[in-house]
């Protein structure tokens, strides 16, 4: 083991920091704020460390994180941790809270029973305040008392406490994974860019310059709460509501996927206003919540045996849910083939891009270029997403 090296690198929550020195890993760090401040935390736990490349072992644990943190099982248990530095105590804790598997909650208390330790909660806690090893030694799978969520010392608190728990919540349930693949999807993604090739040399060159079909799925347990995030969403930076969907997800902290429609209607309008919601998202969130209540809606299960159009027709019932919104849903969430947000800016941006046609594209024309592309048009539209990412050099 390279001793007394760190690394920065990217996951699917921010950016994180890796150190190491000649055991193993000696620190990890959830996201700060800021780079910097990711940077510092990070070499507090070892000072004298080096900006470096890792060593196999620690590329391994660095890749196995990305992995778990994109929603993917991924087994930590077997990455080396150097622990010279932590209490015999803390030390005992830390290997107590590995053992926990993905999926699965301890309590405070219960936790300290399984070291013998009954009544040493309280120091149970402020062990897995001090974690220098985050997500390897999942502190975030320790509740407290009555499975209230209890506090978690990284950036974001108890909202990011809940997003860690809600990704291995979705990997113990055996859902599948967001990386791109057959498996992922309810189509053949290879067979479909073959069948764009054939079908539309143009087309076919814009795949040539994009590369491989990298599209990636954000699959869903809960039709309710992926619909009610994409409310959130809307007309908003990725950034700005992301912080303003935790801030709701955080008003239930029980609710490790995310409120349901009967407490998402108990909420004071308060509470919502006070995370960051607009009055017209909250209202659509309760007409959302109400109506999936009253069974207006169809479930998950329902929808996976439905035609697109008939989800379209049924989901922007809701206030606040138009046309646009389903598309996605059907794309993004379902990994349906053959969905053409027609309606979309990118999509049309990227059309006039790679066939070389003048602006503004008519939907016509989009409508009738993209009958060539059944039934495998929501690949088609990735590559025209990827087409205006090209033009900017991205």
């Amino acid at each position: 083991m390279t001793a007394h090296g760190f690394l920065l690198f990217d996951t699917a929550i921010g950016r994180c920091g890796i150190a190491w020195g000649e055991r193993g890993v000696a620190a990890l760090q959830l996201p700060e704020a800021r780079e910097p401040e990711t940077r510092a935390r990070l070499l507090q736990r070892l000072p004298g460390a080096q900006a470096a490349a890792p060593p196999p072992e620690v590329q391994r644990a660095v890749d196995a994180i990305v992995a778990l943190l994109r929603g993917e099982a991924s087994d930590l248990s077997a990455v080396a941790l150097d622990m010279d530095r932590v209490p015999p105590f803390h030390r005992r804790v830390y290997e107590a809270a590995r053992a926990i598997p993905p999926g699965a909650t301890l309590t405070y208390g219960e936790l300290a029973a399984r070291l013998g330790a009954v009544g040493s909660a309280r120091a149970v806690g402020q062990a897995l305040g001090r974690n220098p090893f985050a997500i390897v030694v999942p502190c975030h799978r320790v509740l407290a008392a009555g499975g209230k969520v209890g506090g978690f010392s990284a950036n974001g608190g108890v909202t990011t406490k809940l997003r860690l728990l809600a990704i291995e919540s979705g990997q113990a349930r055996g859902a599948p994974s967001t990386s791109p693949g057959g498996g992922a999807f309810g189509f053949d993604p290879g067979a479909a860019v073959e069948h764009l090739r054939a079908s539309d040399a143009a087309l076919g060159r814009l795949i040539d310059a994009v590369g491989p079909f990298a599209m990636r799925l954000d699959r869903t347990s809960s039709l309710f709460v992926a619909l009610a995030e994409s409310i959130v969403y809307q007309q908003l930076t990725g950034k700005a509501a992301a912080t303003i969907f935790a801030r709701v997800r955080a008003l239930f902290p029980q609710a490790h996927e995310g409120p349901t429609p009967a407490q998402l209607l108990r909420v004071s309008d308060e509470k919502l206003r006070g995370a960051g919601l607009s009055q017209a998202k909250l209202l659509s969130l309760r007409d959302l919540a109400r109506r999936t209540e009253d069974g207006e809606l169809p479930t998950l299960a329902e929808v996976h045996g439905m035609e697109d159009e008939a989800i379209i027709e049924r989901l922007t019932r809701v206030r606040g849910i138009g046309r646009w919104t389903v598309e996605m849903l059907l794309m993004f969430r379902l990994g349906r083939s053959d969905v053409l947000p027609v309606d979309d800016y990118g999509i049309r941006k990227g059309f006039t891009i790679a066939f070389k046609r003048p602006e503004p594209t008519a939907r016509k024309d989009l409508e009738k270029r993209g009958a060539r592309w059944k039934p495998y048009r929501t690949v088609a539209s990735w590559y025209l997403w990827r087409a205006v990412d090209l033009a900017r050099g991205g």
